[in-house]
């Protein structure tokens, strides 16, 4: 090989690392940047509920997403097409030491995961997912630099399910860039795919019950490293209300963050920066909850409570001009209706 032709191969290599993983950009705590309010949920309103349209999803299961799918009534939240939702979803007042003013937040608990009508006696899921793109009616750039939170109240370890393993997830739907060349779902990716992930943050029970276990105890896993595996980051030595985190990048990584109580995450509370399965983020599409529990019929999940889960965009601009336009037409049809209503009135 000719000394041109390979410092041509070496600057070929060397560019491609650069499209690959950009230049690090500035660590983004979650809660930075401009609140999406039209993203996300507070849970104060008295008429929250849950539409259900049984039976559930199982699309990842069995291939049937079974439409049309349930929803929230104030339109904030939905269904997964690959797993049902979570089969109790009830506002309580607020636990203790919650966020200051906040009156309400949501239980989440689920009994029959996986495959309706089926048990299979394994650890199965369902999924409650913030309907972020379909009311925003984009997906957000990564370079836009988007980041969610949320506050999770974990109740005492005499009421978690009596079982070691994951039972809590806080989740988000991303599409890898598309010059990828990480390994996907379906096996070794090629060419401009851009693969859909979900990286998030597990919370692992250990019950005093299992094999070379001495007392209950609770840590944090985050998925996943450059593989894809999960890996544990934190070790939770008190229960009651954590603020979780995760942040997006233009260098196309994920940043996830977590800490006790309520008060707003800082960079003090970082606990890893990936690129899960060696992809490199494009796009934010939404961020969801997963309830675990086996699935045998009759075992509830942990009784989880959420409150006030947050989307923040910092270069805001082109998301809040979206949202502008969504509540400008939500408007007009609402007069509208008013109109029509009072005319037939007369």
């Amino acid at each position: 090989m000719s000394r041109r032709y390979l410092g041509v191969v070496i600057i070929v290599f060397v560019a491609a690392c650069f499209q690959q993983r950009p230049v690090t950009a500035q660590l983004v705590v979650p809660g930075m940047g401009t609140q999406i309010h039209y993203v996300g949920d507070d849970f104060e309103d008295p008429d929250w509920r849950f539409i259900d349209r049984l039976p559930k999803s199982s699309r990842e299961n069995d291939g049937y997403a079974r439409s049309p799918l349930g929803y929230a009534a104030n339109r904030r939240w939905a269904e997964g097409p690959e797993r049902g939702h979570p089969d109790r979803l009830e506002i309580i007042p607020t636990p203790a030491d919650g966020l200051p003013g906040s009156e309400h937040s949501l239980l989440m608990q689920t009994r029959n995961s996986g495959v309706p009508g089926r048990n299979s006696f394994d650890v199965q899921q369902d999924d409650l997912i913030v309907n972020c793109q379909g009311r925003i009616g984009s997906s957000i750039r990564v370079s836009e630099m988007p980041n969610c939170l949320v506050r999770v109240f974990l109740p005492p370890p005499e009421q978690w399910e009596d079982r070691s393993g994951p039972h809590f997830g806080f989740r988000s739907g991303l599409s890898s860039a598309g010059n990828t060349t990480g390994r996907g779902f379906f096996g070794s990716l090629a060419g401009n795919v851009a693969e859909p992930y979900w990286p998030g943050i597990w919370i692992h029970f250990r019950s005093e019950t299992s094999r070379r276990v001495e007392q209950d105890s609770a840590f944090l896993k985050v998925r996943g490293d450059r593989s894809g595996r999960d890996f544990r980051v934190l070790e939770i030595e008190e229960f009651g209300w954590w603020t979780l985190g995760m942040s997006f990048t233009g260098d196309g990584k994920v940043h996830f963050f977590a800490s006790p109580g309520v008060d707003p995450l800082t960079e003090a509370d970082h606990l890893t920066s990936q690129y899960p399965y060696s992809f490199q983020a494009a796009r934010f599409r939404t961020f969801f909850f997963n309830a675990c529990n086996r699935n045998d019929g009759k075992t509830w999940s942990t009784p989880f409570v959420l409150d006030d889960p947050q989307l923040f965009v910092v270069n805001a601009e082109r998301v809040a001009s979206l949202v502008e336009r969504k509540e400008r037409a939500r408007a007009r049809a609402a007069a509208a209706k008013a109109k029509t209503g009072t005319t037939k009135t007369r």
